[in-house]
């Protein structure tokens, strides 16, 4: 009887959102932690590495603040050419790469829980391996992944085999049996 008490809780836990698993096929945004090449051409004094601060933007000389967070590369380029155009270049040519992504968060029945870095294309059992692979108490079929989407922490049950995005945190729960 007890088990049947047990049972019903299991199946309460609700599959990830369709805003979740669409996440994976959206253009990378940016947020704090992402560190940034930015080429300003012929312009040397203003192409550098730059970082999205705690708060979402990045220093820029010249320019000041400018915000990144939730920004796609091109619109970030759009953004910085727009703002040096006020008053301090004719026709800036700006060109941005991701330098190193932000961090994913390895929990739970793994090797050596912790922070670790991304690789783009990387999926869940990627990163469990970095991480040590699995102790011997996983659960190895699916994991919970907490992400940010538009602003919004979410959290889903996904199989090892889904991506991980930048940021991402992973937990792999321990069996039942």
């Amino acid at each position: 009887m007890a088990a049947a008490a047990i049972l019903p809780g299991c199946t309460t836990y609700s599959p990830p959102s369709r805003a979740f698993n669409e996440a994976s096929i959206q253009p990378y945004t940016l947020d704090s932690g992402d560190r940034l090449r930015i080429t300003v051409f012929e312009q040397p004094g203003l192409s550098n590495t730059y970082t999205v601060d705690q708060a979402g933007y990045i220093a820029f000389p010249l320019i000041g603040q400018v915000p990144a967070r939730g920004q796609t590369l091109p619109k970030l380029e759009k953004a910085i050419a727009q703002k040096l155009q006020q008053g301090y270049l004719r026709d800036p040519d700006v060109s941005i790469e991701v330098d190193r992504y932000r961090s994913i968060f390895v929990m739970g029945e793994v090797g050596q829980a912790g922070q670790y870095s991304y690789v783009p294309g990387m999926t869940i059992q990627n990163a469990i391996a970095v991480a040590g692979g699995y102790s011997p108490r996983a659960a190895m079929r699916d994991v919970d992944v907490t992400r940010k989407i538009n602003g919004q922490i979410l959290t889903g049950r996904v199989p090892i085999t889904d991506p991980v995005l930048a940021g991402d945190t992973i937990y792999v729960r321990e069996r039942l049996f």
